[in-house]
């Protein structure tokens, strides 16, 4: 590539990057060169006295004192990409940019910088100085955070070892199997490693720097965009991406009410909702009523830490948990709207690069339904219980009556059941002729939702019908998620997740039915197919009948109560429910709102009209719903400002979206064929490559004229 001698008709300032009037032609074997006036000794900065200086950019150029000199000039384009967040999500762009790169390498450098102030790749939910009984909810081998299976070559971005392959390499850590649930801290270990791997193979001319701050604010300048760290390092970015994870919220009025109460009173404290690893907890006593809040996946983090954490032991005899206590426990009164501990996960029977292909739910399904609601309401956008929800009951039933056929006759037989089932149109018939008629199908609500408006005479009455509850459900979880009918059913929910995604994303749903699908149904379905090991449901009984745990009863009501000088829990529906607690704990993850984000990044960015949130409106009744998540495009994710544009170069991923997408909280992809989770980074990465900064001339030196071939 060849640059036509040319001379500048003004000052220097035409060698300002990206410069669009700078002009040059391209013929082969001619040498690159420009032509300069005598430059000033106070242009752009550098004394006539000091000959060579930088530009501020990392360029060295060498300024001479001839009115007319030739520099050698190389064409190179430095592509700087800024990713705020290094945990799962973030570590997934890092990933996909770097194989892109690998197989298409730029024509410049090419500067990663990663803003986290806690340990790349783990980041904060995942670090690894955290106790070891905070427990993944996904098993070992379901688990690999690299979008390829490792070739024999070293470990790099695109191929490595899944989770389990991992554990397999690391004596310490050897017991721990596919089918196991891993501690946090350990998978933490796993991304820290994979991000040592993939920075230190890193291709040719590919730096990955790890900027140990938080990014605090977003800048626009000369039309790129200045991310600043809480350390003073401010980084110049052509490209942005928000990988932010799990936010800290400002407190709403009822969390206000309840911090002033406990201020005012010696010996109260009220603790607010995080990753139980953040809360603190130690200064809990022995011995101290405290009150939980939520009976989901956080709750038995704080079991677990107020019980394992305290010297307790939890013990096998005679086919059943108990626990050993330490003395050094404190008494858990805790409930929740369903007053339901979260159901155990079946037992993982499913191969890693396990896929499910649905026969109900699926993509055509979503299309036509869309198709429907057009011709019947002049609206694409649907209604879930409508238009989604009795699909995905169909599936959960397709499943749930094929394992029943499975247990009782045999595989064969199961395949020639679900081939018909697909297609009957008389399914109550065919229940018949195969003899499952009297076999209810599972009703999701009821499951989550198992009291109703039962009411019981005690607490007694209440923990003995809890403890068989949950001791059949740890039951059916042992069996499996293939073999127990139950178990498979939910963990289709599970499988089917990517096609739901089809008909919410993106204001999928009409505002009221958005609405209704978060608050509603998505509880449902976490409570019923993403929940916890068996192990710890069953802990949660041991801790029941050993007199450490009081579950108080469904629509459990919290009030700070200025008589007796405490917290107060209580369930409507269980007489002599009421407990005093003198430390309260949120026990449940907040969920995004922009509105109410504690992240100065985040604030700052919507408040300078950078992002905004996503409002789902109803064209044609005009209804709205505030979703409370950063509105971003399709693929591949460009933020939308304040004005109703995508932001060419700044993207957002994961939990920061969480309601504009749905169940983006997910830390990991699978084994085998590349999913969702690198599917959405690979396209970001993909965007962020093919759109780089214009070439603008780097100059590398100056001499007298003659003509100096590159």
């Amino acid at each position: 590539m060849r640059v036509r001698p040319f001379a500048f008709r003004s000052s220097a300032l035409w060698l300002v990057p990206g410069h669009r009037r700078l002009r040059s032609s391209y013929r082969r074997k001619r040498p690159s060169r420009i032509l300069l006036p005598r430059l000033p000794g106070n242009t752009f900065g550098p004394e006539r006295d000091h000959p060579r200086r930088g530009n501020g950019d990392g360029n060295v150029i060498d300024w001479t004192r001839e009115r007319n000199v030739v520099a050698d000039v190389v064409l190179r384009p430095e592509l700087h990409v800024a990713i705020v967040g290094a945990g799962p999500r973030g570590l997934s762009v890092l990933e996909r940019l770097l194989v892109q790169l690998s197989e298409s390498p730029a024509s410049g450098p090419v500067r990663i910088h990663l803003f986290e102030p806690g340990e790349a790749g783990a980041g904060r939910i995942w670090r690894t100085t955290q106790a070891p009984w905070f427990l993944m909810n996904t098993a070992a081998g379901e688990v690999s955070v690299f979008s390829n299976s490792a070739d024999g070559g070293p470990t790099r971005a695109g191929y490595g070892p899944s989770f389990a392959e991992w554990l397999r390499e690391h004596p310490r850590w050897s017991g721990i199997g596919p089918n196991d649930y891993g501690p946090r801290a350990v998978y933490g270990e796993y991304l820290r490693h994979a991000f040592e791997a993939m920075a230190a193979n890193a291709p040719l001319g590919v730096t990955v720097r790890h900027v140990a701050e938080r990014a605090v604010r977003l800048t626009r300048q000369n039309g790129r965009t200045v991310v600043t760290g809480s350390g003073g390092t401010v980084v110049t970015a052509d490209k942005v991406v928000l990988t932010t994870g799990h936010p800290r919220v400002t407190p709403d009025d009822a969390e206000k009410a309840l911090l002033t109460f406990a201020r005012q009173r010696v010996g109260l404290a009220y603790v607010r909702g995080d990753s139980a690893a953040d809360l603190p907890l130690s200064a809990i006593g022995p011995g101290e009523q405290v009150g939980v809040v939520g009976l989901g996946l956080t709750f038995f983090d704080v079991m677990a830490e107020l019980t394992e954490g305290r010297g307790g032991r939890f013990v096998e005899r005679d086919g059943r948990t108990e626990y050993v206590p330490s003395g050094a426990e404190p008494h858990l009164v805790a409930g929740s709207r369903s007053g339901l501990v979260m159901l155990a996960r079946g037992r993982n029977q499913k191969s890693p690069t396990y896929r499910y292909r649905p026969v109900f739910v699926t993509e055509e399904a979503i299309v036509e339904a869309r198709r429907r609601a057009q011709r019947t309401t002049g609206s694409a956008q649907l209604d879930f219980a409508r238009d989604v929800l009795p699909l995905l009951k169909l599936e959960v039933e397709h499943v749930y009556y094929t394992a029943h056929v499975r247990r009782r006759l045999s595989e064969e037989a199961a395949q020639r059941f679900a081939a018909i089932h697909a297609k009957s149109t008389d399914r109550r018939g065919l229940l018949e002729a195969w003899g499952l008629a009297d076999v209810p199908p599972p009703d999701l609500e009821r499951l989550a939702r198992p009291f109703g408006d039962r009411e019981f005479d005690s607490p007694r009455a209440f923990h003995g019908t809890l403890l068989d509850l949950l001791e059949q459900d740890i039951a059916e979880a042992r069996q499996g998620n293939v073999d127990n009918p139950l178990k498979a059913s939910l963990d289709i929910l599970r499988d089917t997740r990517a096609v739901v995604r089809q008909a919410v994303d993106f204001a999928g749903l009409r505002p009221e039915s958005h609405r209704m699908f978060l608050s509603w149904f998505n509880p449902i379905n976490t409570m019923v197919s993403a929940g916890p090991p068996a192990v710890r449901v069953a802990q949660a009984c041991a801790l029941i009948r050993a007199g450490l745990l009081t579950v108080v009863g469904p629509a459990t009501e919290v009030v700070a109560d200025h008589a007796a000088g405490a917290f107060v829990l209580h369930s409507p529906f269980v007489r002599g429910s009421r407990r005093e607690v003198t430390t309260l704990v949120d026990a449940r993850i907040p969920r995004p709102q922009l509105a109410a984000t504690a992240d100065p990044l985040i604030s700052q960015a919507l408040a300078d009209g950078l992002i905004t949130e996503l409002v789902n409106v109803d064209s044609a009744t005009g209804q709205r719903f505030p979703a409370g998540s950063i509105a971003v495009t399709r693929k591949p994710f460009h933020v939308v400002d304040a004005l109703g544009n995508p932001d060419p170069d700044l993207y957002a991923l994961g939990v920061p979206t969480e309601n504009t997408r749905w169940f983006t909280q997910i830390g990991n992809g699978r084994p085998g064929p590349m999913t969702g989770f690198h599917h959405d980074a690979d396209a970001i990465a993909a965007d962020v490559l093919r759109h780089r900064p214009a070439v603008a001339p780097v100059v590398l030196s100056a001499r007298p004229r003659a003509a100096v071939a590159i």
